[in-house]
């Protein structure tokens, strides 16, 4: 009786599996898909060992203001005074602990994703040379706000053309000095900032992704084009070069806006073990990079496993939401120092992202490291002398 009864269970499931299989198949053919992916090709990630091995020195932070602000993205200091932007749009002042909210670009009610582009999204801040902010906002564009009023001014908006296209995802600046100059990214001329994920696993190169904006003339440039998803910038000490990180390649580039190579670029730092989001000029003459994302190497990077496989995109995103895909990709937050000339000097690791989760930037100040997040409720702390 139990071969005829497991017979029976074994036809029922199969029939089971089938009547299942052939109609969720035939609904995903017709499905659409948001995304049209493009096949990449990643080199392997390098090894996870020497100054890159995993520890959990990021653990070490302290969680500060916890949940009295939502994705404090980017992190300036004027003296000891922080300002950070956030999720719900708004420009944020920290003085002796206190917060106050002194500025916002956009207006309206600021929930979920599809608030974004009325409510705004604070991403990138510089301070100026007079103790001016200047914000790129993902939605509205480059302004600056004074720290004291919070009165804003429109720099670069959105809305205008720039070689005939909108801007459509303002993420980072970079600002000489003298303030004269400010390089910034636009991400995408497809994507918003709330459909990053589809950003990041298309795998496009859309954007326009250098800018230059002279504040004297008022002069929008384009600088480079081509980039996968490129994202933070920054110059170098000498103001001879901009680097951009290229979030989908795991790689920076550098474009030279000074000396004997300028209006040329080349590769600062290919083939990272992570995808790299803002970065900072560090104390020692060097970078801070700070990724949300890594490629485990030894481990499976699902990342590298996807980016030659678009149709597998496709079914993922015909069928669950960008929410439902972050949720499998692994939280790991991972902070890399490199040397002026782009080697590994440092690695900071918090795998599964416990203390430190989303990590967006790391920004340092007075021997500190203020961790920036783009999802968590709070900024994290890190003493360097202590790591």
């Amino acid at each position: 009786g139990s071969t005829y009864s497991s017979k029976v269970f074994r036809v029922t499931f199969l029939t089971l599996a089938v009547s299942v299989a052939v109609p969720l198949l035939g609904v995903t053919v017709l499905l659409d898909c948001p995304i049209d992916p493009q096949p990449i090709s990643l080199k392997e990630p390098p090894l996870l060992t020497g100054v890159l091995e995993p520890n959990t020195k990021l653990r070490k932070a302290e969680r500060l203001w916890e949940n009295q602000l939502v994705g404090p993205e980017s992190i300036v200091n004027i003296g000891d005074v922080l300002f950070t932007g956030t999720a719900d749009g708004k420009i944020i002042k920290i003085e002796d602990g206190e917060i106050q909210t002194i500025a916002r670009i956009g207006h309206g009610s600021c929930g979920g994703p599809e608030d974004e582009p009325t409510c705004g999204r604070p991403l990138g801040m510089r301070v100026g040379p007079n103790n001016t902010l200047f914000v790129a906002d993902a939605y509205y564009g480059l302004y600056e706000v004074d720290p004291d009023t919070g009165e804003t001014k429109m720099l670069v908006s959105t809305k205008t053309l720039i070689e005939g296209q909108k801007l459509s995802f303002v993420n980072d600046l970079t600002v000489t000095r003298d303030g004269r100059k400010i390089y910034f990214t636009d991400s995408s001329s497809k994507w918003q900032r709330r459909d990053y994920l589809f950003l990041v696993m298309e795998g496009t190169d859309d954007g326009r992704h250098l800018l230059e904006y002279d504040t004297v003339t008022k002069e929008v440039k384009v600088l480079m084009v081509g980039l996968r998803f490129p994202n933070g910038v920054q110059l170098s000490p000498a103001e001879d070069f901009v680097l951009v990180q290229e979030t989908t390649m795991a790689r920076i580039r550098r474009y030279y806006v000074s000396g004997l190579m300028k209006g040329g670029a080349d590769m600062f730092v290919e083939n990272m073990p992570g995808l790299p989001d803002n970065i900072r000029l560090s104390s020692s003459g060097g970078y801070w990079v700070a990724m949300a994302a890594v490629r485990p190497n030894p481990g499976f990077s699902l990342l590298d496993f996807l980016s030659e496989k678009p149709w597998i995109k496709r079914m993922i995103f015909k069928l669950l939401s960008q929410e439902t895909v972050t949720k499998f990709v692994p939280k790991y937050s991972l902070v890399v120092e490199l040397s002026e000339t782009g080697s590994y000097k440092r690695s900071f690791h918090d795998p599964n992202g416990v203390t430190v989760a989303y990590v967006s930037e790391a920004h340092e100040h007075n021997g500190h490291l203020y961790l920036g997040s783009f999802r968590s409720p709070y900024i994290c702390r890190l003493d360097l002398q202590h790591v």
